[in-house]
């Protein structure tokens, strides 16, 4: 198979997917985002030269840049660890018929160097390395430097899908990549190995003699070699029928049935939560949430920023809230067609799930008493934003789940998975952090601290006792959709 039908099947499984037309929103959104990183990279590359003459005027920019690409290549490792997946089209079709397995492989690894993450930084190395031409540096030397950039963020794109091969098994998979730079920073901070020196020699030297380009290309031709063999060990037709066998120890729930009929959702809901790779990771993940003031409060200089206390509040009260909340009813995707089938009433569904996130915002707050340290102002604003939470941000999350689309696989990585975020959760951001910090910091400023936690405290409350009500309007809502959501969770694109 040549490469023009695997790019032609590619093609025509974007535009024909169910889910094209309900990511419009969001392609949109990206290309601008792609946009908006491409001038920031171009800016970058045309005015390096001179930003690095100020930055240090008695040494050569060029070594200047050199000295710093260290921090660039940590920089880079982790973003694309977090954010660059490896392009693996549905390959599966392709298995039974007459297609050499090492043709897909090389089309996904080859594809991969194409990525945007790739292209980016030519928008500043390209532009920069001009400007070196232009101002007397020898033409060789410069393209030689240039390619060796060019070589190490394939590198960097190579080592990435590696790293991310070896901590996918891994409950928290971040915590190597986490170590590994963390490490290499520290090593280097306090002078253990000066990994800078040995980076920004390697390239002097490849600018002082272009040969050794060779070395860093080597290397590359390694890494492809690794991943091409991994990759192609395991594309396999019954390699994703492949289970780990583990014990479940059953947890003793009897102290749901105190909640009547929403019981067994609940119970539903915590076993999903526990037993599955993405949501155990997220749980154990609230002490980030938990402790993200201590990002911040210590530091007097935020102490005097009280419209930050509502930010803070919400995404430390609210955490649980916020990263199950904006996936409801996409957790039960590879389900929901067999519960809906089920004699079931919604709004018990529904508000088995309000239960819990209201349950985790109250426990959250109580744990997060001990911020009274850094002054009384910041626990009331936390209470504060607690009470907004229950009774605004918890209505507004679960009406923003009915308009979900994204079926998500449970089993997948877990920590910073983006599968099941569309449009929506982007959305949804704005009334749920941005707009109580608004309307708090706004009051702070024109009235005073206690108008502003007293407007926060009062919206709260004031969704607390319309609750019935607005659950009624949100179930409706869920209902008008329902099958919209069964079609959409029913599709594997």
């Amino acid at each position: 198979m040549k490469l023009k039908h695997f790019l032609n099947l590619e093609w025509k499984q974007f535009f024909r997917s169910a889910s094209f037309g309900k990511s419009i929103a969001i392609n949109i959104l990206m290309a601008f985002l792609a946009l908006y990183f491409i001038g920031i990279f171009l800016f970058i590359g045309i005015f390096l030269y001179k930003i690095l003459g100020k930055v240090n005027p008695d040494q050569d920019a060029l070594t200047t840049l050199n000295s710093f690409l260290f921090f660039y290549i940590l920089f880079d490792v982790a973003i694309r660890f977090f954010f660059q997946k490896l392009p693996v089209m549905s390959v599966k079709p392709l298995l039974p018929l007459p297609v050499k397995r090492s043709k897909v492989v090389n089309y996904v690894l080859r594809k991969s160097a194409f990525s945007f993450f790739n292209i980016l930084p030519l928008f500043a190395f390209i532009p920069f390395s001009i400007t070196l031409i232009v101002n007397d540096y020898p033409v060789t030397s410069v393209l030689a430097w240039l390619l060796t950039a060019i070589v190490v963020v394939q590198i960097i794109n190579f080592l990435n899908f590696i790293l991310e091969s070896f901590s996918s098994e891994r409950e928290l998979s971040f915590l190597p990549v986490i170590v590994l730079v963390g490490s290499l920073f520290a090593l280097n901070y306090f002078n253990v190995i000066s990994f800078s020196d040995l980076i920004a020699q390697g390239f002097t030297a490849i600018y002082n003699n272009p040969i050794f380009v060779l070395i860093p290309i080597v290397v590359l031709v390694g890494l492809y070699v690794i991943n091409f063999k991994q990759l192609k060990a395991k594309l396999y037709l019954d390699s994703s029928l492949k289970t780990k066998v583990a014990v479940v120890n059953a947890s003793n729930m009897e102290w749901t049935k105190r909640f009547g009929d929403i019981a067994p959702f609940m119970q539903l809901d915590l076993k999903l939560i526990w037993r599955n790779k993405r949501t155990k990771s997220m749980t154990m993940l609230l002490a980030i949430g938990l402790l993200y003031g201590l990002f911040f409060y210590p530091q007097p200089i935020y102490r005097d920023m009280e419209f930050m206390f509502a930010f803070i509040g919400v995404f430390s009260t609210g955490f649980f809230l916020i990263n199950f909340g904006q996936f409801i009813p996409a957790w039960d995707s590879g389900y929901y067609k067999m519960l809906m089938s089920q004699n079931i009433k919604y709004e018990q569904y529904l508000r088995s799930k309000f239960v819990l996130m209201i349950m985790s915002v109250v426990i959250l707050f109580v744990l997060g008493i001990p911020y009274v340290y850094f002054g009384w102002k910041i626990l009331i604003a936390h209470f504060a934003t607690a009470i907004y939470n229950i009774g605004v941000n918890s209505h507004v999350i679960l009406y923003g789940g009915s308009f979900n689309r994204k079926k998500i696989d449970l089993d997948k990585k877990a920590a910073f998975n983006y599968q099941g975020t569309g449009a929506v959760q982007w959305i949804i951001g704005i009334p749920l952090m941005i707009l109580p910090m608004a309307l708090f910091g706004l009051t702070n400023w024109l009235v005073g601290f206690e108008a502003a936690v007293g407007l926060l405290i009062a919206l709260g409350v004031l969704g607390i006792v319309l609750h019935k009500k607005l659950m009624t309007l949100i179930t409706k809502k869920y209902l008008d959709s329902k099958y919209k959501m069964i079609d959409a969770f029913s599709q594997d694109t």
